[in-house]
């Protein structure tokens, strides 16, 4: 006869269940990590440290206080090792120091003037660990010009506009900044134009600020200072920005759109970027009403078609009949309306050609579809570089033709739509970046255009940013050296490209006129003393005492041996008992 169910037993299954359940769940918590170590110390080394009523001197005795014999690390764009060189940072970045810092055991103190870019990206445990020490600028009043923007590709004989953001940051003694400055424009020791702005309360304003096309006779690639003046403000190593303008014989590109629409807008923008060629867009607004899109300034039809004569290229977006009168034999575009087949086209992935390889990249997948696709009736010697289907199903049709005849190149698109690609950003606009350069690199070189290796992404970096570079060549990135020429002399240094193509380079302040040391490559960089950290900025981070201790480490209920012998002991303890109660 079986015996009744006890309360040890039931008490021995909840103990088993409950911590097997734990053990399930895995909570986890932080702690201590054990023994102190020596105390690491990260000094900020941004350029704000040295900057008007910079803290560095002060920083730099509190950091020695601090470490107490232990390690001093500097950060600022990036972590470097400990030494009193001037501050060079051209930002101030504290996670990856926070980061790099926090497997180690021992205090954490950060010496900072509390001007951190991204402490609202700041890991909070990492950020609570630390202890700040916060240094505060004496406030200041400073006037900044803050970005240029306009059009990097000119012809002669163009109208440049460019777009400058202005400012004021702090309060000046006695008051306020109001009152009227100017923004001059200069290139070299010539001061080209200027223009009256109001100076504002605070904050910052754009203007525009026009070039006459007489400024640039001469065809050459040039630096212009953008600079903010009248102001008297404390700080003026950001008082000015720099352009740097490619000035052309005559545009090498031309795109006529009849009548106007998006498709030609993005394909003369990507055309001008990807090329780096000066392009023209010229629009058909009523019939036999020409116009310059960028400033609508009307155009004659004779005109136009000089220029489309004149240029090495040239698009034809828009109503056929309207633009068959600018139609040639070689280096042209053709892209008609194409509304005879409307719906959905997806795009496949380009058949094996000549310039596939260009495409290979691209996620064709992620590419918004095709608005309508034109049947194209073309000659037998046409190559297909893409095609479509209607909603991925049935027969594919010509979305791209290309054509070479003797040497003299055609391209024709037969798609609507397009422009979505480039609208939609990421993936999809890589595969319209990627689409027009393929094209225009191959009319081009049709003419026996230079196939350049590698080109500079920005063409001016702040004051201790880095110029970027990026390959662009068809083979294999590879180190190649540049002789860069300024002021102070000639000096020449080596780009070593990563697995992504893209390259580095420091340089000090200055204008800097480059050449490739075995190459065709050329132009001009500036490596500017505008940095952002100059201005007066609010402290983003405060000072706390941090934790005491060393590292903190997560410690989870698996990590505990105890608990899987609970629950070993309780079931074997259950087992016994039930045996001795005579139960199943």
């Amino acid at each position: 006869m079986y015996r009744r169910l006890t309360l040890e037993l039931v008490l021995l299954r909840s103990v088993a269940l409950g911590a097997l359940f734990v053990l399930l769940v895995n909570p986890a918590r932080s702690r201590p990590g054990g023994a102190s170590g020596p105390p690491l110390v990260l000094l900020d080394a941004s350029l704000s440290m040295a900057g008007f009523h910079g803290v560095w001197p002060a920083a730099l005795d509190s950091a020695r206080a601090l470490s107490a014999g232990g390690l001093i690390w500097r950060f600022g764009e990036e972590v470097s090792a400990f030494d009193t060189s001037p501050p060079d940072g051209g930002q101030s970045r504290l996670a990856p120091a926070l980061a790099a810092a926090a497997g180690r055991n021992g205090p954490l103190i950060v010496v900072s003037d509390g001007a951190i870019a991204d402490s609202a990206d700041l890991p909070h445990d990492l950020r609570r660990r630390a202890r700040l020490v916060v240094l505060p600028r004496t406030p200041y009043f400073d006037a900044f010009v803050a970005a240029v923007d306009g059009p990097r590709l000119t012809a002669v004989g163009d109208t440049v506009r460019l777009t400058v953001a202005y400012g004021v940051a702090g309060t000046r003694e006695g008051g306020t900044g109001k009152g009227e400055g100017t923004i001059a424009i200069r290139s070299g020791d010539r001061r080209l134009v200027t223009r009256r702005v109001p100076i504002p309360d605070s904050g910052t304003l754009v203007t525009e600020v026009t070039l006459p096309a007489s400024l640039f006779p001469l065809p050459r690639e040039q630096a212009l200072e953008v600079r903010f003046e009248g102001a008297a403000d404390s700080e003026p190593r950001d008082d000015a920005r720099w352009f740097v303008l490619d000035v052309n014989p005559q545009p090498t590109a031309v795109v006529l759109a009849s009548p106007p629409g998006w498709e030609a807008r993005f394909f003369a923008r990507v055309l001008s970027d990807v090329a780096r060629v000066p392009v023209k867009l010229f629009v058909e607004t009523e019939p036999d009403r020409w116009r310059d899109a960028a400033t609508l300034t009307s155009i004659t039809p004779e005109a136009v078609r000089r220029a489309a004569a004149g240029a090495r290229l040239v698009a034809l977006i828009g109503a056929p009949a309207r633009l068959a009168p600018f139609r040639r034999p070689a280096g042209v575009v053709w892209w008609p309306d194409a509304g005879s087949a409307s719906g959905d086209w997806y795009v496949d992935p380009p058949p094996a050609s000549v310039l596939a390889g260009s495409l290979g990249g691209v996620e064709w997948d992620s590419l918004p579809p095709a608005t309508a696709v034109t049947d194209l009736a073309g000659p037998a010697d046409v190559n297909v570089l893409l095609t479509a289907r209607l909603a991925r199903r049935g027969a594919a049709r010509p979305l791209v033709l290309v054509r070479d005849t003797a040497g003299a190149r055609t391209a024709t698109v037969a798609g609507a739509g397009l422009w979505r690609w480039s609208f939609r950003g990421g993936a999809s606009a890589e595969a319209y970046r990627a689409l027009v350069a393929t094209l225009a690199d191959w009319l081009l070189a049709e003419r026996g255009s230079t196939v350049e290796r590698f080109e500079p992404v920005t063409r001016e970096s702040p004051n201790g940013l880095p110029l970027v570079w990026r390959w662009i060549g068809r083979a294999a990135p590879q180190p190649v050296r540049v002789v860069l020429e300024s002021g102070s002399g000639t000096r020449t240094e080596s780009l070593r490209f990563d697995a992504d193509g893209r390259a580095e380079l420091r340089l000090p302040p200055g204008v800097y006129r480059w050449h490739a040391a075995d190459g065709a490559e050329r132009g001009v960089v500036v490596a500017e003393s505008y940095s952002e950290e100059w201005r007066p900025a609010r402290p983003s981070l405060a000072s706390q005492p941090g934790e005491p201790g060393g590292a903190r480490r997560i410690a989870a209920a698996r990590d505990q041996w105890w608990l899987y012998a609970i629950v070993l002991g309780a079931f074997v303890g259950e087992w016994v008992w039930r045996r001795r109660q005579g139960l199943p």
